[in-house]
């Protein structure tokens, strides 16, 4: 992930709050000596990158697909590295759902809560706490509820059928993206969905065949229902999550998701861990396993607001599908799993889904918000942002032009 430095509002026009344009963005500005609006600037570089697309596969020869599945698979090992380091614990009779994650949390707020205030001023942050806090609560609540009942299914279902209700995510991005954002998704992106949950299909039977799905739960009905409710907030969360860092800076929306998670995940944890934090067998290696959880977990978080400016919260939750893929990679080694001969079959599948979801799309891919208007005049102009692209090729245009003048 580019460092948080560079995540910034693009002007004191399009900032709420009244921070002035940090240095590095300030060369950036293209217009105001000519008379030529910033709106008009943006909608002047989409045009030019949107011409671009004079082949079905455009976005597929750019950077920024090839990036947007290399940061894909780092999440997706992200995942299982969360997962391998949750079943070590569990293996040692050390189940507690809320308080693992508690931590996630915490290095969220201790990273980016001193960056939002060094680019913000305590002035500002206060500013978005009075206005925008709210907003970020139920962000962090949806959050934190979507981990903690998906951990908790593990408890009680198998393993089959948790990634079963993985799918439900993928459903419901896509019902709210359709309902609340506008977006409007093209037979290749549906195409590609299909393809990839085909894989995953591949994946899932392959476990069942190979009997690595977990064997039977202790509640399997209770288990699947806690799988649902917990899928259903991820993929609510993924949709929240993609329209605030459209709006804001990421560091911005990742110190309130830690500082707010960690009160609503204290206190759950105080509520419901409180037995099996008091009976967990605490010892160097389940220290070891927790820091292991934290780091993934932390990672995960930082990539997850870029994957889904340049990309969106569907485009995220496929490419997640390779988890189930790396788990058992992993699990070769660690767990004594095998290797069907369908998985690299699933694998293959999976990433072919994710390019015929971007087939006929333009160079920009879905970095262009619907909701944020054709110009993208209110969005942010962050890293990965189709405004940043347009008013950087707007600006190379213009010194393309001053140099044809000085010639």
């Amino acid at each position: 992930m580019a460092a948080p430095a560079a995540e910034t509002v693009f002007s004191k026009a399009h900032d709420d709050y009244g921070t002035a344009t940090p240095p590095e963005l300030a060369e950036v500005n293209v217009g105001s000596d000519d008379g030529v609006s910033e709106s008009e600037a943006v909608q002047a570089g989409l045009s030019r990158l949107e011409a671009k697309n004079v082949h079905w596969y455009s976005y597929l020869l750019t950077v920024d697909f090839w990036v947007l599945i290399a940061i894909g698979q780092v999440l997706s090992l992200c995942i299982t590295g969360t997962n391998t380091f949750t079943t070590f614990l569990a293996n040692l009779g050390t189940n507690i759902p809320a308080f693992q994650t508690l931590f996630n949390y915490v290095l969220l707020s201790l990273v980016y809560v001193p960056l939002s205030l060094y680019w913000h001023g305590p002035q500002k942050y206060l500013a978005v706490v009075w206005r925008d806090g709210w907003k970020y609560f139920i962000l962090s609540f949806i959050d934190v509820e979507g981990n903690y009942f998906t951990v908790l299914a593990y408890r009680y279902t198998n393993i089959l059928s948790a990634q079963l209700l993985n799918f439900w995510s993928i459903v419901c991005v896509v019902a709210i993206s359709l309902a609340l954002l506008r977006v409007r998704y093209k037979l290749a992106q549906y195409a590609g969905i299909v393809i990839c949950c085909g894989g995953m299909g591949l994946l899932l039977a392959s476990d069942h065949m190979t009997g690595v799905n977990g064997g039977p739960g202790a509640n399997m009905l209770k288990g699947d229902l806690f799988g649902l409710l917990g899928a259903s907030l991820y993929g609510v969360s993924n949709v929240f999550e993609e329209w605030f860092v459209s709006k804001r800076p990421m560091y911005e929306v990742l110190s309130f998701l830690g500082v707010f998670g960690v009160l609503i995940n204290g206190v759950q944890a105080a509520i419901f861990d409180r037995e099996s934090f008091q009976t967990a067998a605490w010892t160097p290696d389940v220290g070891g396993y927790l820091v292991g959880y934290t780091l993934a977990l932390f990672i995960f978080y930082s990539l997850a607001p870029l994957m889904l400016r340049m990309g969106s919260a569907a485009f995220f939750d496929i490419s997640l599908l390779t988890a189930n893929f790396w788990g058992v990679i992993i699990g070769t080694g660690v767990f004594g799993y095998t290797v069907h001969f369908l998985y690299p079959i699933a694998f293959v599948l999976i990433v072919v889904g994710l390019v015929v979801y971007f087939l006929a799309g333009s160079v920009l891919g879905d970095s262009k918000k619907p909701w944020l208007g054709d110009s993208q005049a209110d969005g942010v102009a962050g890293f990965g942002t189709a405004k940043l692209k347009a008013l950087n090729v707007a600006r190379k245009q213009k010194l393309a032009g001053q140099a044809q003048g000085q010639a």
